[in-house]
Protein backbone atom coordinates (compact mmCIF):
# COMPACT_ATOMS: atom_id res chain seq x y z
CA UNK A 1 0.00 0.00 0.00
CA UNK A 2 1.37 3.18 -0.79
CA UNK A 3 1.25 6.39 1.83
CA UNK A 4 2.07 9.88 1.59
CA UNK A 5 3.98 11.06 4.69
CA UNK A 6 2.35 14.66 5.78
CA UNK A 7 5.28 16.18 6.21
CA UNK A 8 8.11 15.40 4.00
CA UNK A 9 5.71 14.48 1.28
CA UNK A 10 7.81 11.27 0.49
CA UNK A 11 5.91 7.98 -0.77
CA UNK A 12 6.15 4.94 1.48
CA UNK A 13 5.21 1.72 0.42
CA UNK A 14 3.25 -0.59 3.20
CA UNK A 15 3.22 -4.19 2.87
CA UNK A 16 -0.45 -5.77 2.84
CA UNK A 17 1.21 -9.29 3.30
CA UNK A 18 0.52 -10.42 7.36
CA UNK A 19 3.29 -10.95 9.21
CA UNK A 20 4.41 -13.84 10.37
CA UNK A 21 2.15 -13.69 14.30
CA UNK A 22 -0.68 -12.75 12.22
CA UNK A 23 -0.74 -15.65 10.06
CA UNK A 24 0.25 -17.95 12.83
CA UNK A 25 -2.72 -16.01 14.95
CA UNK A 26 -4.82 -17.02 11.40
CA UNK A 27 -4.14 -20.62 11.53
CA UNK A 28 -4.75 -21.07 15.24
CA UNK A 29 -8.23 -19.48 15.04
CA UNK A 30 -8.86 -21.41 11.98
CA UNK A 31 -7.80 -24.82 14.14
CA UNK A 32 -9.92 -23.68 17.27
CA UNK A 33 -12.84 -23.37 15.33
CA UNK A 34 -12.59 -26.75 13.23
CA UNK A 35 -12.42 -28.14 16.53
CA UNK A 36 -15.49 -26.24 17.68
CA UNK A 37 -17.55 -26.80 14.50
CA UNK A 38 -16.41 -30.61 14.01
CA UNK A 39 -15.15 -32.42 17.40
CA UNK A 40 -14.76 -35.40 14.67
CA UNK A 41 -12.42 -34.19 12.46
CA UNK A 42 -10.04 -32.48 15.46
CA UNK A 43 -9.66 -35.68 16.50
CA UNK A 44 -8.81 -37.59 13.59
CA UNK A 45 -6.11 -35.23 13.28
CA UNK A 46 -5.13 -36.01 16.88
CA UNK A 47 -5.04 -39.39 15.51
CA UNK A 48 -2.67 -38.77 12.50
CA UNK A 49 -0.38 -36.77 14.45
CA UNK A 50 -0.41 -39.60 17.03
CA UNK A 51 0.55 -42.42 14.30
CA UNK A 52 2.76 -40.00 13.11
CA UNK A 53 4.75 -39.69 16.05
CA UNK A 54 4.71 -43.08 16.75
CA UNK A 55 6.40 -43.88 13.47
CA UNK A 56 8.76 -41.31 13.64
CA UNK A 57 10.24 -42.51 16.83
CA UNK A 58 9.21 -46.21 16.34
CA UNK A 59 12.91 -47.46 17.60
CA UNK A 60 12.00 -45.91 21.15
CA UNK A 61 8.17 -46.35 21.31
CA UNK A 62 8.59 -50.39 20.24
CA UNK A 63 9.41 -52.73 22.68
CA UNK A 64 10.58 -55.46 20.75
CA UNK A 65 12.86 -55.44 17.33
CA UNK A 66 10.55 -56.61 14.75
CA UNK A 67 12.60 -58.59 12.80
CA UNK A 68 14.29 -60.80 15.98
CA UNK A 69 13.00 -63.95 15.85
CA UNK A 70 11.88 -65.50 18.97
CA UNK A 71 11.02 -69.25 18.40
CA UNK A 72 9.66 -70.34 21.48
CA UNK A 73 7.17 -67.73 22.02
CA UNK A 74 5.46 -68.62 18.59
CA UNK A 75 1.69 -67.70 18.16
CA UNK A 76 1.49 -66.61 22.11
CA UNK A 77 -1.53 -64.40 22.52
CA UNK A 78 -1.81 -61.19 24.13
CA UNK A 79 0.09 -61.10 27.11
CA UNK A 80 2.58 -58.43 29.44
CA UNK A 81 5.69 -59.06 27.58
CA UNK A 82 3.60 -59.21 23.88
CA UNK A 83 0.91 -56.88 24.15
CA UNK A 84 -0.34 -57.88 21.18
CA UNK A 85 0.54 -61.57 20.66
CA UNK A 86 3.42 -62.68 18.16
CA UNK A 87 3.29 -64.11 14.55
CA UNK A 88 4.28 -67.42 13.91
CA UNK A 89 7.81 -66.92 13.47
CA UNK A 90 7.64 -65.16 17.31
CA UNK A 91 8.00 -61.92 15.91
CA UNK A 92 6.23 -59.27 18.42
CA UNK A 93 2.87 -57.71 16.84
CA UNK A 94 3.02 -54.98 18.70
CA UNK A 95 6.53 -53.79 17.30
CA UNK A 96 5.64 -54.66 13.58
CA UNK A 97 2.59 -53.14 13.85
CA UNK A 98 4.53 -49.83 14.90
CA UNK A 99 7.43 -50.16 12.37
CA UNK A 100 4.62 -50.81 9.75
CA UNK A 101 3.45 -47.21 10.23
CA UNK A 102 6.30 -46.07 8.90
CA UNK A 103 5.84 -47.94 5.44
CA UNK A 104 2.04 -47.47 5.62
CA UNK A 105 1.90 -43.87 6.12
CA UNK A 106 4.45 -42.91 3.56
CA UNK A 107 2.55 -45.13 1.07
CA UNK A 108 -0.51 -43.14 2.14
CA UNK A 109 1.41 -39.43 1.88
CA UNK A 110 4.05 -39.97 -0.24
CA UNK A 111 2.09 -41.00 -3.86
CA UNK A 112 -0.78 -38.43 -2.93
CA UNK A 113 1.66 -35.62 -2.50
CA UNK A 114 3.40 -36.71 -5.66
CA UNK A 115 0.19 -36.81 -7.78
CA UNK A 116 -1.20 -33.42 -6.56
CA UNK A 117 2.22 -32.08 -7.87
CA UNK A 118 2.21 -33.27 -11.33
CA UNK A 119 -1.40 -33.81 -11.69
CA UNK A 120 -2.11 -30.09 -10.23
CA UNK A 121 0.19 -28.97 -12.54
CA UNK A 122 -0.97 -30.68 -15.89
CA UNK A 123 -4.56 -29.46 -14.95
CA UNK A 124 -3.28 -26.23 -14.19
CA UNK A 125 -1.20 -26.14 -17.45
CA UNK A 126 -4.00 -27.57 -19.57
CA UNK A 127 -7.04 -25.17 -18.77
CA UNK A 128 -4.53 -21.92 -18.77
CA UNK A 129 -3.75 -23.17 -22.08
CA UNK A 130 -6.92 -24.37 -23.63
CA UNK A 131 -7.23 -24.78 -27.22
CA UNK A 132 -5.83 -27.94 -28.70
CA UNK A 133 -3.44 -28.76 -25.87
CA UNK A 134 -6.25 -29.03 -23.19
CA UNK A 135 -8.06 -31.65 -25.62
CA UNK A 136 -5.39 -33.75 -26.38
CA UNK A 137 -3.62 -33.83 -22.63
CA UNK A 138 -7.62 -34.56 -21.14
CA UNK A 139 -7.93 -37.12 -23.76
CA UNK A 140 -4.89 -39.11 -22.27
CA UNK A 141 -5.80 -38.01 -18.81
CA UNK A 142 -9.10 -39.82 -19.69
CA UNK A 143 -7.74 -42.62 -21.09
CA UNK A 144 -5.91 -42.95 -18.11
CA UNK A 145 -8.89 -43.49 -16.09
CA UNK A 146 -10.41 -45.56 -18.09
CA UNK A 147 -7.78 -48.33 -17.18
CA UNK A 148 -9.43 -50.43 -13.46
CA UNK A 149 -6.99 -48.88 -10.70
CA UNK A 150 -5.89 -51.83 -9.58
CA UNK A 151 -5.41 -53.30 -13.19
CA UNK A 152 -2.67 -50.28 -13.85
CA UNK A 153 -1.17 -51.00 -9.91
CA UNK A 154 -0.27 -54.20 -11.30
CA UNK A 155 0.84 -53.30 -14.64
CA UNK A 156 3.20 -50.52 -13.15
CA UNK A 157 4.56 -52.34 -10.28
CA UNK A 158 5.45 -55.67 -12.34
CA UNK A 159 7.40 -53.30 -14.92
CA UNK A 160 8.75 -51.52 -12.48
CA UNK A 161 9.71 -54.45 -9.90
CA UNK A 162 8.48 -54.58 -6.28
CA UNK A 163 9.46 -52.23 -4.27
CA UNK A 164 8.98 -48.88 -2.22
CA UNK A 165 9.46 -46.69 -5.25
CA UNK A 166 7.66 -48.76 -7.21
CA UNK A 167 4.78 -48.86 -5.28
CA UNK A 168 4.26 -44.94 -4.87
CA UNK A 169 4.79 -44.24 -8.05
CA UNK A 170 2.33 -46.89 -9.21
CA UNK A 171 -0.10 -45.72 -6.73
CA UNK A 172 0.75 -41.65 -8.15
CA UNK A 173 -0.02 -42.91 -11.39
CA UNK A 174 -3.55 -44.15 -10.55
CA UNK A 175 -4.58 -41.05 -8.78
CA UNK A 176 -2.67 -38.09 -11.10
CA UNK A 177 -5.86 -38.11 -13.41
CA UNK A 178 -8.22 -37.60 -10.52
CA UNK A 179 -6.55 -34.35 -8.96
CA UNK A 180 -6.09 -33.38 -12.71
CA UNK A 181 -9.84 -33.30 -13.50
CA UNK A 182 -9.99 -31.09 -10.15
CA UNK A 183 -7.35 -28.92 -10.61
CA UNK A 184 -8.65 -27.96 -13.99
CA UNK A 185 -12.00 -27.43 -13.38
CA UNK A 186 -11.28 -25.22 -10.61
CA UNK A 187 -8.62 -23.41 -12.75
CA UNK A 188 -11.29 -23.15 -14.82
CA UNK A 189 -13.80 -21.48 -12.84
CA UNK A 190 -10.92 -19.39 -11.44
CA UNK A 191 -9.96 -17.81 -15.00
CA UNK A 192 -13.41 -16.97 -15.56
CA UNK A 193 -13.42 -14.28 -12.92
CA UNK A 194 -12.84 -10.85 -13.08
CA UNK A 195 -9.76 -10.04 -11.31
CA UNK A 196 -7.72 -12.42 -13.87
CA UNK A 197 -9.47 -9.80 -16.86
CA UNK A 198 -8.03 -7.04 -14.35
CA UNK A 199 -4.36 -8.64 -14.13
CA UNK A 200 -3.92 -9.31 -17.77
CA UNK A 201 -5.80 -5.65 -18.29
CA UNK A 202 -2.75 -4.27 -16.16
CA UNK A 203 0.04 -6.56 -18.39
CA UNK A 204 0.65 -9.20 -15.56
CA UNK A 205 2.35 -12.47 -17.24
CA UNK A 206 0.55 -15.58 -17.83
CA UNK A 207 3.19 -16.78 -14.86
CA UNK A 208 2.66 -14.07 -12.43
CA UNK A 209 -1.11 -14.34 -12.88
CA UNK A 210 -1.16 -18.41 -12.18
CA UNK A 211 1.13 -18.00 -9.72
CA UNK A 212 0.10 -15.21 -7.86
CA UNK A 213 -3.58 -15.21 -8.33
CA UNK A 214 -4.69 -18.80 -10.03
CA UNK A 215 -2.73 -21.59 -8.21
CA UNK A 216 -3.82 -20.14 -3.90
CA UNK A 217 -7.55 -20.51 -5.32
CA UNK A 218 -7.31 -23.78 -6.17
CA UNK A 219 -4.97 -25.18 -3.51
CA UNK A 220 -8.26 -25.44 -1.13
CA UNK A 221 -9.86 -28.20 -3.57
CA UNK A 222 -7.18 -29.84 -4.40
CA UNK A 223 -6.05 -30.29 -0.80
CA UNK A 224 -9.32 -31.76 0.23
CA UNK A 225 -9.34 -34.07 -2.37
CA UNK A 226 -5.32 -34.96 -1.82
CA UNK A 227 -6.38 -35.78 1.53
CA UNK A 228 -9.49 -37.81 1.13
CA UNK A 229 -7.66 -39.77 -0.99
CA UNK A 230 -4.69 -40.78 1.22
CA UNK A 231 -6.66 -43.59 3.07
CA UNK A 232 -7.52 -45.41 -0.52
CA UNK A 233 -3.86 -45.29 -1.29
CA UNK A 234 -3.11 -47.14 2.35
CA UNK A 235 -6.60 -49.25 1.45
CA UNK A 236 -4.38 -49.67 -2.03
CA UNK A 237 -1.01 -51.01 -1.03
CA UNK A 238 -2.69 -53.32 1.49
CA UNK A 239 -4.17 -55.04 -1.70
CA UNK A 240 -1.34 -55.21 -3.33
CA UNK A 241 0.11 -57.07 -0.73
CA UNK A 242 -2.53 -59.67 -0.77
CA UNK A 243 -2.03 -60.15 -3.95
CA UNK A 244 1.63 -60.67 -3.15
CA UNK A 245 2.93 -57.59 -5.01
CA UNK A 246 3.67 -55.60 -2.26
CA UNK A 247 6.69 -55.41 0.21
CA UNK A 248 7.73 -59.03 1.03
CA UNK A 249 8.07 -59.62 4.30
CA UNK A 250 9.82 -59.81 6.76
CA UNK A 251 9.39 -55.80 6.59
CA UNK A 252 6.69 -54.85 8.44
CA UNK A 253 3.79 -53.15 6.27
CA UNK A 254 0.02 -53.69 7.55
CA UNK A 255 -0.72 -55.07 4.26
CA UNK A 256 1.91 -57.87 4.39
CA UNK A 257 0.40 -58.26 7.82
CA UNK A 258 -2.24 -59.77 6.37
CA UNK A 259 -0.80 -61.45 3.20
CA UNK A 260 0.83 -64.32 2.57
CA UNK A 261 1.65 -66.87 5.72
CA UNK A 262 -0.77 -64.87 7.87
CA UNK A 263 -3.53 -65.97 6.44
CA UNK A 264 -3.27 -69.70 7.07
CA UNK A 265 -3.36 -69.26 11.06
CA UNK A 266 -6.02 -66.50 11.35
CA UNK A 267 -8.69 -69.04 13.10
CA UNK A 268 -5.89 -69.96 15.46
CA UNK A 269 -4.56 -66.58 15.75
CA UNK A 270 -6.87 -64.10 15.39
CA UNK A 271 -5.46 -61.10 16.56
CA UNK A 272 -2.51 -61.53 13.50
CA UNK A 273 -5.53 -60.29 11.88
CA UNK A 274 -7.38 -57.51 14.37
CA UNK A 275 -4.86 -55.17 14.82
CA UNK A 276 -3.49 -54.20 11.54
CA UNK A 277 -6.73 -54.53 10.29
CA UNK A 278 -7.86 -51.97 12.66
CA UNK A 279 -4.99 -49.80 12.01
CA UNK A 280 -5.95 -49.91 8.32
CA UNK A 281 -9.56 -49.00 9.23
CA UNK A 282 -8.75 -46.34 11.98
CA UNK A 283 -6.37 -44.43 10.07
CA UNK A 284 -8.50 -44.48 6.64
CA UNK A 285 -11.19 -43.21 8.87
CA UNK A 286 -8.86 -40.61 9.76
CA UNK A 287 -7.98 -38.93 6.70
CA UNK A 288 -11.50 -39.48 5.26
CA UNK A 289 -12.53 -37.43 8.33
CA UNK A 290 -9.99 -35.05 8.15
CA UNK A 291 -10.82 -34.62 4.24
CA UNK A 292 -14.62 -33.85 4.85
CA UNK A 293 -13.44 -31.24 7.87
CA UNK A 294 -11.29 -29.35 5.24
CA UNK A 295 -13.95 -29.20 2.94
CA UNK A 296 -16.27 -27.73 5.48
CA UNK A 297 -13.45 -25.47 6.60
CA UNK A 298 -12.24 -24.41 3.40
CA UNK A 299 -15.75 -23.99 1.08
CA UNK A 300 -18.24 -21.38 2.43
CA UNK A 301 -20.55 -23.08 0.31
CA UNK A 302 -20.97 -26.29 1.70
CA UNK A 303 -22.99 -27.56 4.60
CA UNK A 304 -21.10 -26.43 7.72
CA UNK A 305 -18.68 -24.57 5.88
CA UNK A 306 -17.75 -20.92 6.71
CA UNK A 307 -20.47 -18.64 6.96
CA UNK A 308 -20.87 -15.06 5.15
Amino acid sequence: MRVIDEQSGAAMVLSDEPRLGSRLAMLATAVVRLARRSPMTALAVSVVLALTVIAIFAPVVAPHDPLVLHRADRLLGPSRTYLLGTDQSGRDELSRLIYGARISLWVGVAPIGLAVVVGGGIGLASAYAGGAFDTALQRVMDGAMAFPPLILLLVVVSLMGVSLTAIVVALSFVFLPMINRVARASTLSVMALPFIESARAVGASPARIMVRYVIPNIAAPVVVVGTSLIGTAILAEASLSFLGFGLAPPQPTWGNMLSGDNRDIFQVAPWLAISPGAAIAVTVLAFNLIGDGLRDLLDPHSKGGAKR
